[in-house]
Formats: structure tokens, C-alpha cells, sequence
């Protein structure tokens, strides 16, 4: 009778720890823009959409892993001011930010291609860019005075993808394998020691 109740001691024990909850390190992906903010816009594409699928595809891939937990931004087609965006991520403090969005030039198709990268006046922020842009292929990455890094406490970057308006970027960046390729690429940056 002792043993069966060492037993069921035991695999009660076991049970509850296993349900207890991990201590995840979050992350914040920001898709821009949203709802009635359709971002940039080129033949039938909008930044708004791809940029939610490639957040969606980084926070789907990362559900196999203990360490991260991705919170979204967003994780619809609604919208959420700048200030509502900032305090969110100020509240939950996370190791990092990485806003997601896309560039778009004044003029039709353009021959400007490859994303960009917008940095706050911090190391961390530009160790972040560097390592993204060694995963992404270099860029241009530049402190840039805009609300999400100006108001952020953590470390945040802002990533323009590619030019909506190139068709290579374009035809990429709307397409599911390149959001696949994308969301993994920044999986691994978001892992990497």
C-alpha cells in the first residue's frame, strides 16, 4: 500500500512539473502597419499582408523551441497605433524587437532592390542589425530617428525587407517559399549564440 502511494506521489509530482510553465526569453516581431494602414502598396501587393505572413511564418516556425517565446504585434489584419505598439513592447521587455516592413520608391518598377536596416542610438540595436544583415546579405544599416526605436526600451531594429515596387523583391517577398526562407532566416538570428 506504500509503494502505490509512493507511486501515485510520484507520478503526481511528475505530471504538475511537467504542465509548470518555462521561463522563455520573449521576442517581439512587429508586422507594420495593419487595418486601414495598408503600408506601401504596388500591382495588388500590400506591405501590410506580407509582412504578417512572414511574423506569423517566424512565430509558427519557432513553436518546436523551449527557449524563445515570439510575441506579434499583431498576429491579424487590424491596427494598432505607434504609441499602443511601443507600450506593448515596453511592458513586456524583451531581449529584442525586430519590426517588419517594406520600401517602396515614388516611382513605378524600380531597379532598387534588397532590404535595409534602421537602428536606435544603442550597441545593442546595431549588434542586431549586423548580425541580421550577415544572415540576410549586407545592407545599408543606419540609426534612424523613428517612433518604435526612439520610444523602445529594448533592443529594436527596423528591417525593410525588399522594394515592393522591384519585381525580384516583390515576386519574393509575395511569394510562400520566400516568406518560408525569410521567417527561417530570422529564426536563426533570433537563436544564434
Amino acid at each position: 500500500m506504500k509503494a502505490i502511494k509512493l507511486l501515485v506521489l510520484s507520478l503526481a509530482s511528475t505530471a504538475i512539473l511537467s504542465f509548470s510553465p518555462i521561463n522563455k526569453k520573449i521576442i517581439v516581431i512587429d508586422a507594420g502597419h495593419g487595418g486601414n494602414d495598408i503600408g506601401a502598396t504596388y500591382k495588388g501587393v500590400s506591405e501590410k499582408e506580407i509582412v504578417l505572413n512572414v511574423a506569423s511564418q517566424i512565430k509558427k516556425l519557432n513553436d518546436s523551441q523551449d527557449e524563445y517565446e515570439i510575441i506579434l504585434t499583431r498576429d491579424s489584419d487590424n491596427y494598432a497605433g505607434l504609441s499602443d505598439r511601443t507600450a506593448m513592447i515596453n511592458k513586456l521587455n524583451p531581449e529584442m524587437v525586430i519590426s517588419l516592413h517594406l520600401n517602396r520608391t515614388p516611382e513605378g518598377e524600380t531597379t532598387k532592390k534588397g532590404h535595409e536596416i534602421f537602428t536606435q542610438n544603442s550597441e545593442a540595436s546595431k549588434a542586431l542589425a549586423q548580425k541580421i544583415s550577415k544572415k540576410l546579405g549586407s545592407c545599408k544599416i543606419e540609426e534612424m530617428n523613428l517612433h518604435i526605436l526612439r520610444e523602445s526600451k529594448s533592443p529594436t531594429v527596423l528591417i525593410e525587407l525588399g522594394f515592393i515596387n522591384n519585381k525580384e523583391d516583390r515576386d519574393y517577398l509575395s511569394s510562400e517559399a520566400g516568406q518560408k526562407e525569410l521567417a527561417q532566416k530570422f529564426i536563426e538570428i533570433i537563436t544564434e549564440k
